[in-house]
């Protein structure tokens, strides 16, 4: 789903997993943290990822995160153990493909019946690309893809255990 906030946008995929919150908490990861390597569309349209520099386990924690060509800051501004992790981008210095600058995100966690756990993540972002009726869809896409990876990712690492 997207839907526009004004002047920012929100992408949110949804994801469940066969794992109670807690073991999902302990997975969560930034796309930067993942040592796997990216497909190849999200290699051709967003920046690749080298490395974070700084700790990010309580609130006002900061890390730099070092991409080829540029990094982003972000700042945690939430997090509420196994239910809520968010963060917000204080910088941006690099550029992407598709003109979008980032804003902020997070990952919501809901227990479910059966030690299952549903997870939300959720990328804020503005664009300035026109016509808008044109770009979202590309956006969406993207960022659902980015999504999708992010949380296949923690799913192979809760398999993996």
């Amino acid at each position: 789903m997207i839907q526009k906030l004004s002047p920012e946008y929100s992408v949110l995929t949804k994801f469940v997993f066969n794992s109670p919150p807690e073991n999902v908490w302990n997975e969560l990861v930034f796309y930067e943290n993942i040592k796997q390597k990216k497909p190849l569309l999200l290699r051709l349209l967003l920046p690749i990822p080298m490395r974070n520099i700084g700790d990010i386990s309580k609130v006002g924690d900061e890390t730099i995160c070092l991409y080829y060509g540029g990094h982003i800051r972000k700042r945690i501004t939430q997090i509420v153990k196994n239910e809520i992790y968010q963060f917000e981008i204080k910088e941006q210095e690099l550029s992407l493909k598709l003109g979008i600058k980032l804003l902020g995100g997070h990952y919501k966690l809901q227990g479910l019946p059966g030690s299952r756990t549903e997870v939300t993540a959720v990328t804020n972002y503005d664009s300035g690309m026109l016509p808008r009726w044109i770009w979202r869809p590309v956006e969406f896409f993207v960022c659902h893809w980015f999504h999708n990876y992010l949380l296949n990712s923690i799913k192979e690492k809760l398999q993996s255990r």
